[in-house]
């Protein structure tokens, strides 16, 4: 009689962990979603054509890249810090 219930109970844990593992399957929950992503071109001609058709940019076009990306930074992390400022000294004041 022991023996045949510690069968089962062999099975049911072994039927439990199987049913944790299909729970925690990502993958097979991701093929049904479909989220507009796909996998890139490994076609390498696609590449070559970009790499032929790409130049160093000159001296007034990197500057000016920097300086937009600089703004960029800088408008960010003011809004940033003025978001972090409110919302730790807005608190205190009340």
């Amino acid at each position: 009689m022991s023996e045949g219930t510690n069968e089962t109970e062999k099975k049911g844990s072994v039927k439990q962990k199987l049913d944790l593992k299909n729970k925690l399957d990502l993958k097979s929950k991701l093929d049904d979603v479909d989220l507009g992503v796909t996998m890139p071109s490994t076609n390498v001609q696609e590449y070559m054509r970009v790499l032929r058709l790409a130049r160093k940019p000159s001296r007034e076009e990197f500057n000016m890249i920097a300086k937009i990306s600089m703004a960029g930074i800088g408008i960010i992390g003011t809004l940033g810090f003025v978001i972090y400022a409110l919302l730790t000294e807005l608190p205190k004041a009340f």
